[in-house]
């Protein structure tokens, strides 16, 4: 007997337009945020474009939506509000998990609750588990957990970082769900691997969590963050962990050599104690284009090895 389920997986939405707000939340890193919104995402970051692929999705009937950060811009009270209505209309807490961008843990905030507005997107199903991150979804055989890599930064600094506690409970979460025999996927914001992305850009402590999925083992690791599609694998006994980014959802058109608006599907199929994966890539064919099947991988054991030598 077979058990199939399919994970849509989106990111760094960056919804616009951004709100009109005072004096008191004008920071340097706001104002420089401000000016790269005026300048750069708000002529090739659209929520139409992203209302197209999410149409799209809805047509292919996933099981689950996971949605790896970038909500909004630069962390305006207003702007954790339009998101949560989003969210609401993407789907209910218990078909929706999202775990934090850099962008929406963008500058400390005093009154405002910021992403805790989201929080029954971020929470795990047992009530006995620990509150914060990481949380743990489990659907089926399949289980989701949330790790938050976002931290306040310097102007133009967009780096991330998870943190001993988090890092040390992600290790202890990934070997109990590995003995119940559930199917790991990791979700986080930044690339996890050393590097992904820039100093300026990249997770801290990347080489610290790739040695913990090397350790401890999953099956899949989603990211966004780069506004790219990305493969890689981390190496380990048994067969490697696959780790996949995304573009940005609400990308419409070519802007710094990042992607066209896209979304993935991931397809788990469980039979006899055995999982196959399959990879089913969506998006824009073009500026203004119609939403098309851009790639399909069938990613089993022979795959991912052939892979991380680097031969496909």
């Amino acid at each position: 007997m077979s058990e199939t389920f399919t994970i849509a997986h989106l990111s760094d939405l960056h919804l616009g337009p951004l709100p009109t707000f005072g004096m008191r939340h004008w920071t340097m890193k706001r104002a420089l945020g401000y000016a790269n919104w005026r300048r750069n995402r708000q002529g090739v970051h659209r929520p139409d474009v992203a209302e197209r692929l999410i149409a799209d999705m809805r047509i292919h009937s996933p099981d689950h939506i996971a949605v790896t950060g970038d909500l909004i811009n630069i962390g305006l009270p207003d702007e954790y509000a339009a998101a949560l209505g989003w969210l609401e209309a993407l789907g209910s807490p218990d078909r929706v998990s999202v775990v934090p961008g850099n962008h929406d843990i963008y500058v400390r905030l005093r009154r405002d609750l910021g992403v805790g507005r989201w929080q029954r997107y971020m929470t795990s199903d047992d009530a006995g588990e620990v509150g914060g991150f990481p949380y743990v979804r489990q659907r089926g055989r399949v289980a989701l957990i949330g790790l938050n890599s976002a931290v306040p930064t310097a102007p133009f600094v967009a780096a991330g970082q998870l943190g001993d506690e988090q890092l040390g409970r992600l290790a202890l979460i990934l070997d109990r769900l590995g003995r119940e025999g559930r199917a790991r996927v990791v979700l986080i914001h930044h690339p996890p691997l050393p590097g992904q992305a820039s100093r300026m850009k990249a997770l801290r402590d990347a080489d610290a969590l790739a040695k913990v999925l090397a350790r401890h083992g999953a099956a899949l690791v989603l990211h966004g963050h780069n506004h790219r599609r990305e493969l890689r694998t981390v190496p380990r006994h048994g067969g490697p962990v696959l780790v996949v980014g995304v573009p940005s959802i609400s990308m419409s058109h070519a802007h710094k050599g990042e992607a066209l608006a896209r979304y993935h599907l991931f397809r788990f199929t469980i039979e006899n104690g055995a999982t196959r994966l399959t990879l089913i890539a969506r998006g824009l064919a073009g500026p203004d284009g119609p939403v098309v099947e851009i790639e399909r991988l069938e990613l089993d054991g022979a795959k991912l090895r052939q892979l991380h030598a680097g031969t496909t």
